[in-house]
């Protein structure tokens, strides 16, 4: 007998039409309830059963943040380097090729200005999927240059955090985003401009300790694991 592969709306070898439903349901961690995607989505992808907050890419941030799905983006064509020439299991160019094939971005941020509410707001959201949404210089330069954006326009700042830390294949110069990104945030606090920081999960490492703290307003989703060190690291 010869068995073919079921796809939707195909047949099998007993002649009956079979529906595909992989992905179509997905199982909530926290209360290990089964979804029906449909409903998660609708509901902003936040468990109906328990309300857990589900991981979200930085584009479906920005589509629930901002009005009617209307922003611009800017500061997109940003391109890290390979400074030390850093090699682990893979080298750092090919991690940097494979993010970017994976996730259509450039780097671990996406800046965008748009409307909350009608109010002209500029918003930071991180990638978490490019390299654990890790900070190296392309991420320091794009959020320090979305805070002076800021600071110009004199429009409110959103930074949504979603990270592992400071991107350590770039050594020293990840490290140093963490002074530039903090003194762009001092002059914006001095120019009296709002920043509200949202910490998703997991907001770790180098974000935590910068700019992720920094705002006149913190919020944290439910749930999420922030801290400095993260799990791993601890062990």
């Amino acid at each position: 007998m010869t068995w073919f592969k079921r796809q939707s709306g195909e047949l099998d070898a007993t002649g009956e039409k079979k529906v595909r439903t992989e992905g179509l349901w997905v199982k909530c961690e926290h209360c290990r309830q089964i979804i029906w995607k449909k409903d998660l989505e609708d509901n902003l992808n936040v468990c109906p059963k328990c309300d857990k907050h589900f991981r979200i890419d930085a584009r479906t941030r920005l589509a629930q943040l901002l009005d009617d799905n209307q922003y611009e983006v800017f500061d997109a064509n940003l391109v890290s380097t390979d400074p030390l020439k850093f090699a682990d299991l893979k080298t750092y160019s090919s991690r940097l090729e494979q993010a970017q094939a994976d996730t259509g971005l450039k780097d671990a941020v996406i800046n965008a200005r748009g409307k909350l509410n009608g109010r002209p707001v500029i918003v930071s959201a991180m990638e978490y999927s490019f390299i654990g949404g890790s900070m190296g210089a392309v991420v320091g330069e794009m959020i320090t240059r979305a805070i002076e954006q800021a600071t110009e326009s004199r429009a409110p700042i959103i930074i949504v955090s979603a990270s592992g830390g400071a991107r350590m294949m770039e050594g020293v110069i990840s490290l140093m985003q963490l002074a530039k990104i903090s003194a762009a945030l001092a002059r914006l606090d001095e120019a009296r401009v709002p920043y509200i920081s949202v910490l998703t999960d997991p907001t770790t490492g180098g974000v935590t300790a910068s700019f992720a703290m920094l705002g006149d307003l913190n919020i944290a989703e439910p749930g999420a694991l922030i801290g400095f060190a993260g799990p791993r690291v601890i062990e």
